[in-house]
């Protein structure tokens, strides 16, 4: 993974700098997720598959 990958942290993880929180990167067709506390474990998916994993685990 590019040092240049530019991370962003979710809205839904809460207001404040906070460590606790989901942050994402999209680069080269593919969307990087990871965990602020554990940021060498990223889960890397494409949009679709994302989606289909949302819908998936959605009520």
């Amino acid at each position: 993974m590019s040092q240049s990958t530019v991370w962003q942290k979710s809205s839904f993880s809460g207001g404040g700098d906070s460590s606790d929180c989901v942050e994402v990167a999209a680069a080269q067709g593919v969307l990087r997720l990871r965990e602020s506390d554990e940021p060498d474990t990223v889960i890397v998916a494409t949009g679709a598959g994302l989606a289909a994993l949302i819908r998936h685990l959605r009520p």
